[in-house]
């Protein structure tokens, strides 16, 4: 019975650990930062709404997806394509997504759905990957506040 009650608790030990190993990878290489997004809806939503669609920002956003916030609820496997205007950068990149979850906020105003990247060209997930990569640069190495555009500029991310 003893042996049961160690070997529970280590398989417990292992998951909760597996467990945080996950969240500490995920969250190195996503930024909790608002970016500005227009979506156009490429397939999943048969009756599309007579009501002007808004996503009007993106937040927790990493190289493989984004949540994202507006007034439509987006079933899960809808196609997207997603212009992203990154906060920071006044860049603008387009990538490809599937809604993967969604969430009510507030019943026939507020929606939130995560969205995976795919088929999303590699040159954008480079540019992407560049930008999450210089922006958590600036947040380590600027304790006073420079403002971000004159640290971009003289502290570009080596390329791999």
């Amino acid at each position: 019975m003893e042996e049961r009650i160690i070997a529970k608790r280590q398989k417990k030990s292992e998951q909760d650990k597996a467990e945080l190993s996950k969240k500490k990878e995920r969250k190195v290489d996503r930024l909790n930062e608002e970016n500005e997004i227009t979506i156009t809806i490429i397939s999943g939503i048969k009756d599309i709404p007579q009501e002007q669609i808004l996503y009007n920002y993106s937040k927790d956003i990493s190289m493989a997806g984004t949540k994202i916030q507006g007034n439509v609820l987006l079933p899960n496997d809808t196609f997207l394509k997603i212009d992203l205007t990154l906060k920071n950068a006044k860049q603008k990149i387009t990538v490809f997504g599937k809604v993967i979850w969604n969430k009510v906020i507030n019943e026939g105003e507020y929606y939130e759905a995560g969205v995976e990247f795919v088929d999303t060209p590699s040159d954008s997930i480079k540019k992407l990957e560049n930008y999450i990569l210089s922006v958590q640069d600036y947040a380590n190495l600027n304790p006073v506040g420079v403002p971000y555009w004159i640290f971009a500029k003289f502290n570009k991310p080596a390329p791999k």
